[in-house]
């Protein structure tokens, strides 16, 4: 089976619709040049999106039928983004490929409600629980030096540790050209602002402190924390974030083989059966077991083919 599209929304560019000549069709595009029908938008979308849109809405009427999502962290969520890019956050969902605000609020939905699924069953601690609020309601200034090679991390921590100046070394070596401008600097954050490892280890440092070299998907960080401070904006009590706080952790709780396993786990629960012809086979799921099986079968196979080729070596032998 393919494997299933796991993601909140979909985006297709459609190219080249025909026309239809059937007079009771009903049109939903009109021009001099000709109209487009419903079923031809219809056979269009099939061909150039179907699997996906289909794979999408069957999964997401599954999570919706399971779980259930505080529609006021949505609106939380998206009042963040429009606080957080102002004019610039229309212009930025475009270049995502998101065609509006309210395509956005549903791939926040889908979102929330694969993280409620991939959570279910996993245990997360009141000390994880406060330890994320703490950094919703805190934040801190730092400066970092990113360099890709290890080596070279530990030599500029060394020298940063020694009474270098920090600034100068960034400027110098960071490959992160936006903060190395400024110094290494990338102001005030909180949580979820920046990657895992480098958040982790900003909100462990005292205000003063130098990190050793961490390392995250962008290559090895020399953080430099210089400030800590009270969140400006109001945040919501704990106990009214609890419930989405505790969903968030569990997720990370969950690598991506098990969140696989999860969502494919729903899909056979729901005994789903296609009823369009081309789509038909798109939730048939394989059976490991059967496949091993047939993997046996097919060492037996070659193994009595071995033995046939093994007696005919011996008779020519002879």
């Amino acid at each position: 089976m393919k494997k299933l599209v796991m993601v909140a929304t979909i985006t297709a560019s459609l190219i080249g619709l025909s026309a239809c000549s059937g007079d009771d069709a009903e049109v939903v595009v009109e021009t001099n040049e000709g109209n487009i029908t419903k079923d031809a938008f219809y056979e269009e979308l099939k061909a150039t999106a179907g699997e996906s849109v289909l794979q999408n809405m069957v999964l997401k009427t599954i999570l919706e039928s399971k779980y259930e999502i505080d529609e006021s962290a949505i609106e939380d969520q998206m009042n963040m983004y429009r606080e957080q890019y102002g004019d610039m956050f229309e212009m930025l969902l475009q270049q995502q490929g998101i065609a509006s605000e309210a395509a956005f609020e549903e791939q926040l939905r889908m979102q929330m409600l694969q993280q409620k699924a991939l959570a279910d069953g996993v245990e997360v601690t009141d000390e994880e629980i406060e330890t994320q609020y703490n950094r919703m309601i805190n934040e801190v200034q730092a400066s970092h030096i990113l360099v890709e090679d290890e080596e070279l991390a530990n030599e500029l921590y060394e020298r940063a540790t020694s009474g270098e100046d920090f600034a100068a070394l960034a400027e110098e070596y960071s490959t992160d050209s936006g903060s190395a401008a400024e110094g290494g600097s990338v102001g005030y954050f909180s949580r979820g602002q920046m990657v895992p490892a480098f958040e982790d280890k900003a909100y462990e440092l005292e205000i003063g402190d130098i990190s050793e070299p961490v390392q995250s998907e962008y290559g090895y960080h020399i953080i430099y924390v210089t400030d800590k401070r009270p969140v400006e904006s109001d945040v919501e009590a704990l106990e009214d974030v609890r419930e989405q706080l505790e969903s968030e952790i569990a997720t990370t709780k969950v690598d991506s083989t098990q969140a696989q396993e999860k969502i494919m786990q729903l899909l056979k629960d729901a005994d789903i059966d296609v009823k369009i012809e081309e789509f038909e086979d798109t939730f048939v799921f394989e059976d490991p077991a059967a496949d091993l099986e047939e993997d046996l079968d097919i060492e037996e196979d070659a193994d009595a083919d071995t033995e046939e080729t093994d007696d005919t070596t011996d008779e020519s032998a002879e």
